[in-house]
């Protein structure tokens, strides 16, 4: 066990449940972030040595103050908490699936972000990782790319990672002479429930989780600004 802690949001199962797991297995304390105590318990359990509960739920301010208070000092702070309500192309969706998506996927993210920066600041090496999405990319998104067939739905979900990937670059920018390294991670398509195509894939969350790992334990030489595959090949924006 290592002094470096962790904070990976939405971290009771799936993709964020992997992270932390890994993240534990580095010798990081690792607050696992969920909305739910007794899934959060479990997956505590499941993790073993190094995990810690934390009731988190990103879309309450009042709940994000009073986690932060809670740490003095983090190392890694991992945005991975998101929803993705249905597959609806943009004319399909309502305005209320948009403002409860991005609620989640770009609010969620600032209030939390913002909310750890003062404990972020007092480690000599802050990392975020920003759990984002292929489909995000708007290159991907109108041209033949790696990962999917470019279509129009899931517009609220892929709508709100396009917007947490603006604000990834911001936060780089703006954290670079902090010593802050802030990046996105395009997880690939996993078997998780995050939508029903999700659960349908075969990926496996446990290597998405890897491509996390890998920008969350970045040398201080390492990129900032930038958009990942879990392999770690670039995405283009």
């Amino acid at each position: 066990m290592n002094e470096r802690t962790a904070l990976v949001t939405g971290a009771n199962k799936g993709i964020g449940k992997h992270i932390a797991r890994l993240l534990a297995a580095e010798g990081l304390t690792v607050y696992v972030g969920s909305r739910d105590p007794g899934r959060g318990q479990r997956a505590v359990e499941e993790i073993g040595a190094g995990a810690r509960l934390l009731v988190l739920d990103v879309t309450d301010p009042d709940g994000v103050a009073q986690a932060a208070a809670q740490m003095d000092r983090l190392d890694v702070l991992v945005n991975n908490a998101g929803i993705s309500p249905s597959l609806a192309p943009p004319a399909d969706t309502g305005i209320e699936e948009y403002r409860r998506t991005y609620e989640t996927n770009v609010f969620g993210v600032v209030a939390v972000t913002n909310a750890f920066l003062p404990a972020l600041r007092r480690s000599p090496h802050p990392r975020i990782v920003n759990i984002s999405s292929g489909t995000a990319s708007l290159t991907w998104s109108t041209t033949p790319n790696p990962q999917f067939t470019p279509v129009g739905g899931a517009a609220a979900y892929r709508s709100s990672k396009a917007a947490l990937n603006a604000l990834t670059v911001l936060y780089a920018q703006t954290l670079a002479e902090d010593g802050f390294k802030v990046n996105a991670l395009a997880p690939g398509l996993r078997a998780t429930d995050l939508n029903p195509r999700a659960a349908a894939a075969g990926g496996d969350p446990a290597e998405a989780a890897q491509g996390a790992l890998r920008l969350a334990l970045l040398p201080d030489d390492g990129p900032t600004g930038g958009f990942f595959s879990w392999d770690g090949t670039p995405v283009p924006w």
